[in-house]
């Protein structure tokens, strides 16, 4: 089965995604693609900020930087600044079933992140 985002060809640009299964079927089934799920994750409102639309998280090792946009966005509704605190992945390779079906991650990106030491992520407002 061939997968399509549907937003690329309702835009008329490529949306071939792969195939999917099952292989031995010719017909046409829909997805989203990574670049279109980013902008359907950005216009959800945060359960967890409900008031912030844009969120920077910072790098732990970047503390001058926290300290820095903590006041140049001091007072600016909407934006909110914290730091990072996973210490990473909770499922640790020695811990996993010993079958595991997963082929990637499910964790979806929703933010950008940029080489100075942080995560942006925007957020859309509760209706």
């Amino acid at each position: 089965m061939r997968a399509f985002c549907a937003w690329c060809q309702r835009e008329g640009g490529p949306a071939f995604l792969g195939e999917r299964e099952p292989l031995d079927d010719d017909g046409e089934t829909h997805g989203v693609c990574r670049r279109h799920l980013k902008n359907i994750l950005a216009a959800l409102p945060s359960p967890s900020f409900p008031d912030v639309t844009y969120l920077f998280v910072i790098r732990p090792n970047e503390t001058a930087l926290y300290d820095h946009l903590e006041r140049a966005f001091l007072g600016v509704r909407g934006v909110k600044i914290i730091m990072e605190r996973r210490a990473g992945d909770r499922r640790s390779a020695h811990r996993r079933a010993p079958r595991d079906r997963r082929q990637t991650d499910r964790r979806q990106p929703r933010g950008t992140a940029h080489a100075l030491g942080y995560t942006t992520v925007r957020f859309g407002r509760a209706g």
